[in-house]
């Protein structure tokens, strides 16, 4: 029994002996691992920023941006922009005047007497603003619908192209997002006629005005074309400043031969031997085209005459009467 234990206690000392040895072994190659890493984690860090600068300049480039950015994603947006003390705020208001005055200061407008934009703002969320009154909305209601339409404003501003039918899937994704129960995605805030009533209200006011505040509030977009032609050198550009003394210099010459030779006609430059070797070629082959086509259609013209002329002989011939049949015979 002596014997046995002392064996089992040797072949588990020898397994422990093996499994600290396989540790020991293993130690190293984490350390290189370790120490790898740190390495690859800078490689990659130096990257992701070399991509993050190239799509930067992508982004830049104005050739790049022909179609407009992606939407985010619509979010519950309860409490957003307008919160529960600035709610209290707009409802202690009295007066119209009073409640544009605090909605203005709440959304951060400088002036709006003096800035156009900022005038608009205030007239889109404080008409909101009374729309929510009107209906009865509670707070959470009324502030969400402001946020509702926050968004939907940045969403369109956001780029001077055109995405009003991207904003409307937007803006109807936002009102399922807290008209349907399915935490954490969406809420049921409101019901089905307050939804219906929100929608009514931002597509008759909102959306029917899409463009005016498109306009008012984007960049204006110019497009400017070149053509390069192959074989061609493209030309050169000057300053404005260089042209616009070229063209006086080239007007008051133009004015000054007019005065002393009204009658002189200015003779065309002369042009290199290859280009005009070029042109006389292509003015031969075009006056050998012409002439074909000019004795093609005279041939065509004279064998359609002929055919007319034999039609209209046989129809004549046709209804001749015959000499002896036309008279009438007298006693």
């Amino acid at each position: 029994m002596i014997h046995q234990k002392s064996s089992q206690f040797q072949g588990l000392r020898s397994q422990s002996e093996l499994e600290q040895l396989s540790k020991l072994r293993q130690e190293p190659e984490k350390d290189l691992d370790s120490v790898d890493e740190p390495a690859t984690r800078e490689g990659t860090g130096v990257r992701t920023e070399s991509g993050t600068a190239a799509l930067e300049e992508k982004n830049e480039d104005p050739a790049a941006n022909l179609f407009p950015p992606p939407l985010p994603q619509p979010r519950i947006c309860m409490w957003k922009y307008l919160d529960i003390h600035a709610m209290h705020r707009l409802e202690k208001t009295a007066n119209v005047e009073e409640m544009r005055e605090v909605l203005a200061k709440l959304l951060g407008l400088g002036c709006p007497e003096q800035s156009l934009q900022d005038a608009i703002t205030l007239d889109l969320f404080s008409h909101a603003f009374i729309f929510c009154r009107q209906k009865g909305f509670s707070l959470e209601q009324t502030s969400t619908a402001c946020a509702l339409l926050q968004d939907l404003h940045k969403a369109c501003i956001e780029t001077s192209l055109g995405n009003v039918e991207e904003c409307y899937r937007y803006f109807t994704s936002l009102l399922f997002c807290h008209g349907v129960r399915r935490p954490p995605f969406s809420i049921n805030l409101f019901k089905e006629e307050q939804l219906l009533a929100l929608a009514d209200y931002v597509v008759n006011t909102y959306f029917r005005h899409f463009k005016l505040y498109k306009y008012a509030f984007t960049p204006q977009v110019r497009l400017d074309l070149s053509l390069t032609y192959m074989g061609l050198q493209p030309p050169k550009l000057w300053p404005e400043d260089e042209t616009k003394k070229e063209g006086e210099e080239v007007e008051e010459q133009a004015v000054t031969l007019q005065e002393e030779e009204p009658e002189t006609v200015v003779k065309p430059q002369q042009e290199p031997s290859h280009v005009s070797i070029l042109r006389a070629y292509i003015k031969n082959q075009l006056d050998k085209e012409l002439g074909q086509l000019q004795q093609l259609v005279e041939e065509r013209l004279k064998a359609s005459e002929e055919r007319l002329s034999s039609k209209l002989t046989t129809l004549e011939r046709s209804f001749q009467p015959p000499p002896g049949k036309g008279k009438n015979k007298t006693k």
